[in-house]
């Protein structure tokens, strides 16, 4: 059964199958080796790539869970984060996978846009999101153009952009893009739509966010591998009290 959705899902990507409900997520994953540079001061590298693999997994388990999405597709040069991906029936691709997040994610719209396909973007950082949250993204879907986003919790970064079609704005990823991306939706035309997911809010940059992730108490594969390592010991008392 996984082989045949994958072979569907690779048939939709590449453009002959025109009939089915087209809203691909893409997920950009940059090589875990250089992953979560910003926790090196509490995390040992072999940490931060065990953390990375299993906040992927857990992203990447909830887009698989979801229902009304065509297919996924991860846009990674990184071997072990394309072996993950084939776990969930992801599609990979490597086109501007070294470019940086917000040109991975251009290039996968350009190939989407022509094919008429929406677009779900979501990072390789949110351990909490469930299928639920991207459930209520794909519920947000209107008439194209149309354009929806869930930002981080800090109302600076972008968690969850949904784009119909794929290339309906220019999207532009870092510390602040949740409010350059509401205005360049409505410089295009469109009335953006602001979900405020708790789940899909947090991303794990910062020692502050591993200490929030603790926090939730919710199950995940990222918050396992801390447990499992110890990790949660090297973060600084005044953090986590």
């Amino acid at each position: 059964m996984r082989s045949a959705l994958r072979t569907s899902q690779q048939e939709l990507y590449n453009g002959t199958m025109q009939d089915a409900c087209e809203i691909w997520a893409v997920v950009p994953v940059k090589r875990l080796s250089l992953a979560k540079q910003r926790l090196a001061g509490v995390l040992a590298p072999e940490v931060r790539q065990a953390l990375a693999c299993a906040m992927l997994e857990d992203v990447l388990a909830a887009l698989a869970a979801a229902r009304g999405l065509a297919g996924i597709l991860v846009v990674t040069a990184d071997s072990a984060a394309a072996r993950i991906a084939a776990r969930y029936g992801a599609e990979v691709s490597r086109d501007q996978a070294e470019a940086g997040h917000s040109a991975a994610v251009a290039g996968a719209a350009q190939r989407l846009a022509a094919r008429g396909a929406a677009m779900l973007t979501v990072p390789a950082d949110i351990p909490l999101i469930r299928a639920e949250d991207i459930a209520r993204i794909i519920a947000s879907l209107g008439a194209a153009p149309c354009f929806t986003i869930a930002p981080a919790r800090d109302e600076c970064g972008s968690n969850a952009v949904l784009c119909s079609p794929a290339d309906a704005i220019s999207l532009r990823f870092g510390e602040n893009s949740y409010f350059p991306h509401l205005a360049a939706a409505r410089a295009a035309g469109i009335e953006p739509v602001t979900l405020r997911l708790a789940r899909v809010a947090l991303d794990i940059d910062r020692p502050e966010d591993l200490a929030e992730l603790a926090r939730a108490r919710m199950p995940s594969r990222a918050r396992a591998v801390l447990e499992r390592l110890g990790a949660a010991a090297a973060l600084p008392d005044a953090i986590v009290q």
